[in-house]
């Protein structure tokens, strides 16, 4: 069984439909962090396993929820709980890194119609993707919210980032350790009615998405 980790802080509306399109073989963990809306309760009713984290921030999140995830299966997934991801593409992912064709796999997103990647949130992702080829050689193109990876060798990373600045650092960190990285296109849908990004719902969360990633890449 593979563990998906989904960062979530107040995304009930979008749980449902989410969990109940997991991939056979895939097992939902929702880690609750700081929700004001039920969240925690949906997930339960829905069938995930979920993991409660005081320490607010979407690195701290994500790492919570790997440390928790089996090991038994050796690869764990993480993927946005907002509706935007189609949990049925896990396996474009999953299926790279277990076959050992790849260490890490990570998105492309590919939005499904206009206007579902705002304008401010596109424009800080290519900045900082050619940020990241430039530093490691790496041919990618998004800082994506979804991707796979060998659990153990996460966790061996000891990456530090609990904060937006997570996802760069894991990438700058695999870079350095000459993992293989692939690229996987996946589509890109709009958010659950009722749920907002902490990143590209607004300037001023990209603003600061940037900013833990600029922190970052200044260490």
């Amino acid at each position: 069984m593979t563990d998906v980790v989904l960062p979530c802080r107040n995304e009930a509306p979008a749980l449902p439909a989410l969990l109940t399109r997991m991939p056979p073989g895939y097992r939902a963990i929702v880690v609750d962090n700081g929700s004001t809306d039920g969240t925690a309760g949906v997930a339960r009713e829905h069938g995930a396993a979920v993991v409660t984290v005081t320490e607010p921030g979407y690195g701290a999140a994500v790492h919570a929820g790997v440390t928790a995830a089996d090991p038994a299966d050796g690869v764990v997934c993480v993927m946005d709980a907002d509706g935007s991801f189609d949990p049925g593409q896990l396996p474009l992912l999953a299926d790279p890194v277990r076959s050992g064709r790849a260490d890490l796999a990570t998105a492309r997103r590919r939005p499904v119609a206009r206007g579902v990647w705002p304008l401010h949130a596109r424009a800080g992702n290519v900045v900082l993707a050619r940020r990241v080829r430039h530093r490691t050689g790496l041919r990618l193109h998004d800082i994506g919210p979804m991707r796979a990876v060998h659990r153990e060798a996460l966790l061996g990373l000891g990456l530090r980032d609990r904060r937006f600045g997570y996802p760069l650092e894991l990438l700058l960190a695999a870079g350095q350790a000459g993992w293989r990285v692939t690229e996987v296109d996946v589509d890109y849908h709009p958010r659950a009615a009722g749920t907002r990004s902490k990143v590209s719902g607004s300037v001023l969360g990209t603003v600061r998405a940037v900013r833990d990633m600029s922190a970052v890449l200044a260490r």
